[in-house]
């Protein structure tokens, strides 16, 4: 039996809760799911708005390197992280942005590209803290790599009980907002293929 492994890489700037994102998915994945997840994590030198970034392994049978390589999805919640990541991205691969902070000028080549206002919806909601979780919600939409009760109970566990049914609710906005998403290459066609550089 061939293996599914998926590596996958969520990248923001600290405070939008790149971190707490990562875990849900991982948790929902392991845990909920009965699979195997690996994450890892780094952060710039400030606490709030530097670079952050988490990697997550996503597997059938047990991860023997806990490392994203080149990832096949990438999340990149603010600019500075598409510009750093998306070359690093698997050829064909999967990237998910959110579409009011990061100007797609190019992508790699083949990519399908994703893009969601998680701010704006988290902001609709009343907290723009939940961009994150709204974020998670259009990944499982889209991806359908974790299924959307896994993800709901990793939630639920992972957040204060008194931020529960809020993060529920920017969970659910994210998922039905990926849903009904089209991929937006067609509108960066014309954009050239990303160098690496």
């Amino acid at each position: 039996m061939l293996m599914r492994l998926t590596e996958i890489r969520i990248a923001g700037f600290g405070g939008q809760g790149v971190i707490l994102s990562a875990m849900v998915i991982g948790k929902a994945y392991a845990i909920f799911e009965g699979m195997h997840a690996t994450m890892t994590q780094s952060f710039g030198p400030e606490s709030r708005g530097g670079a952050c970034s988490a990697q997550l392994v996503l597997s059938d049978e047990p991860i023997l390197y806990p490392y994203v390589t080149r990832p096949d999805v990438l999340v990149a919640m603010s600019q500075e992280a598409y510009s750093k990541f998306a070359p690093e991205l698997r050829p064909g691969g999967l990237l998910l942005v959110e579409q009011d902070l990061v100007r797609l000028c190019k992508f790699p080549e083949g990519a399908r590209v994703y893009g969601i206002p998680a701010t704006r919806l988290a902001e609709e909601l009343g907290r723009r803290m939940v961009l994150n979780i709204v974020m998670v919600g259009f990944f499982g939409s889209v991806t359908g790599l974790v299924g959307e009760a896994a993800l709901a109970k990793a939630i639920e566990d992972s957040v204060p009980p008194a931020l529960r049914e809020l993060n529920l609710k920017a969970f659910r906005k994210g998922y039905e907002y990926g849903a009904t998403s089209s991929p937006l290459v067609e509108e960066y066609e014309a954009a050239p293929e990303m160098s690496g550089e």
